[in-house]
């Protein structure tokens, strides 16, 4: 433990006690009952307050007994604000001779990437276009609503239900990317907007959790690809991923599937996930039916990919969803009496019920296109991730960490809409608040800073990413 010292103020009285820690010390400090970070070489205990974490407890915990500080400029849009909250945890500072960056991490790589940061800063690369996201989320409603416009109009008819099926695919993905960005904050100045829309998008156009999300993918992100901390990469014993599993597995003598044949399964998997789940779950349907009836809407997820992860247990996404329902985004259009809004539900559950029978096509709409989508989301998803490094973690720099687990697809109009932008993954998982839309003009200065100091920076063709999941 280190030493502490008085330091006497302008009115002669002397200042409260500053105590200093080695890296020795603080990196003891890394349990669930012990946790401390490091944020401009500050030390903090957070234990206590880790379970009121807004982002969840574990992507803190993830971090404990690290140097934090690029984790949290990354996750937070207003620092400054967020460090007024961190004052009551402060207890003291790192020593004067140890070093700004925890186990020999190279400390000229990271402050030019800080420097890069601040370089992005001034560019105003982290201020979003409002016209682009307001473009974005129209198209989405306006496929919603040519799909029922379309029922409406046209029926049921096989030629129909596949056409229907196309566009709410299209929807439906083009949603998801969305909900992503609000969920990384990275479209209005204030936290508050981003999760009132971010929960609107989600929740509405989705038909997921908001606060379900959060907890998973933020962990993802402090923490790519690493065993027992990134969640997507937790199979449940489905696939065994990256170079040192299969060899643990081996080891072991743990065969719980034909693993040498995964490659092959994995197809099998994507065609028979999506009927494992709720098939009306991802429509405007399910959270208009739940504001009338809460209790009769189970929490839905349209997450292939997380279907086999450990994370995801029925208690915990049903309790996400009622706590989710006990905060609505528009309480105003429900101010009514509790007579009337019972014979709106009765009214407006009488018209589903009867409209599905005299309609059975519209039954097999949602279930196409979450089929669809399921394909459409797991492979955009993975084909920046599961090639690359996936292994136990290594306590990298932030740089080095998310490049080592990440990967980019050549840009195009196609790409970019495709994918969300997802095709810029390396500059999203650097600066994950940073509006997609300038994804692109940072990336030169990432690929400058990589071939500096030797970092390999990857990026291939759409078709071959597809193969490398499998390849």
């Amino acid at each position: 433990m280190g030493k502490g010292g008085e330091q006497g103020g302008d009115s002669g009285e002397p200042a409260a006690q500053i105590r200093f820690y080695t890296w020795e010390e603080i990196q003891k400090h890394n349990l669930r009952t012990d946790q401390w970070l490091v944020i401009e070489r500050k030390v903090y205990n957070v234990t206590k307050w880790a379970k009121r974490h807004p982002g969840g407890h574990r992507v803190i915990s993830h971090c404990a007994g690290e140097d934090a500080t690029d984790a949290f400029q990354a996750f937070h849009i207003n620092p400054t604000l967020v460090q007024k909250f961190l004052k009551p945890l402060l207890i003291g500072e790192l020593a004067p001779g140890e070093p700004s960056q925890d186990r020999d991490k190279n400390s000229q790589l990271v402050e030019d990437f800080r420097t890069l940061r601040k370089t992005a800063e001034d560019m105003n690369l982290f201020r979003a276009s409002p016209l682009f996201f307001s473009l974005y989320l129209g198209h989405i409603i306006a496929m919603e609503v040519l799909a029922l416009l379309m029922l409406f109009y046209f029926g049921t008819g096989w030629i129909t239900t596949l056409i229907l099926a196309c566009i709410l695919t299209t929807s439906q993905a083009q949603a998801g990317w969305l909900q992503h960005d609000f969920g990384h904050l990275s479209v209005f100045k204030k936290s508050s907007w981003n999760h009132i829309v971010h929960k609107f998008v989600i929740g509405h156009l989705k038909g997921a959790s908001a606060n379900w999300w959060n907890h998973r993918h933020f962990q993802h992100h402090a923490k790519p690809n690493i065993f027992q901390k990134d969640p997507d990469v937790n199979m449940l014993h489905i696939f065994v991923l990256g170079d040192t599993q299969p060899v643990e597995y081996g080891k072991k003598k743990l065969k719980y599937l034909p693993y040498n044949h995964q490659h092959e399964y994995f197809f099998l998997s994507e065609i028979l996930l999506p009927f494992l789940i709720i098939p009306y779950s991802h429509t405007l349907l399910t959270p208009l039916w739940s504001w009338l009836d809460p209790p009769r809407v189970p929490h839905p997820t349209i997450f292939p990919a997380d279907c086999g992860s450990n994370s995801v247990h029925a208690p915990r996404l049903k309790s996400s969803w009622k706590s989710y329902h006990k905060q609505p985004i528009i309480p105003k259009i429900f101010d009514e009496t509790q007579n009337a809004r019972k014979k709106k539900k009765a009214k407006l559950q009488n018209w589903i019920i009867c409209s599905c029978r005299k309609q059975p096509g519209t039954r097999m709409i949602p279930g196409n296109s979450l089929f669809l989508e399921s394909h459409w989301f797991v492979w955009v998803t993975q084909m920046n991730h599961i090639p690359m490094e996936i292994d136990s973690e290594k306590h990298r720099d932030w740089l080095s960490s998310q490049i080592a687990a990440t990967c980019n697809i050549e840009q195009s109009f196609f790409n970019d809409w495709f994918t969300g932008h997802l095709n810029f993954q390396i500059e999203h998982h650097l600066f994950p608040t940073m509006p997609r839309h300038n994804f692109w003009k940072v990336k030169p200065l990432v690929k400058s800073l990589c071939a500096k100091y030797g970092v390999q920076y990857e990026e291939k063709p759409l078709g071959k990413a597809f193969v490398d999941i499998v390849g």
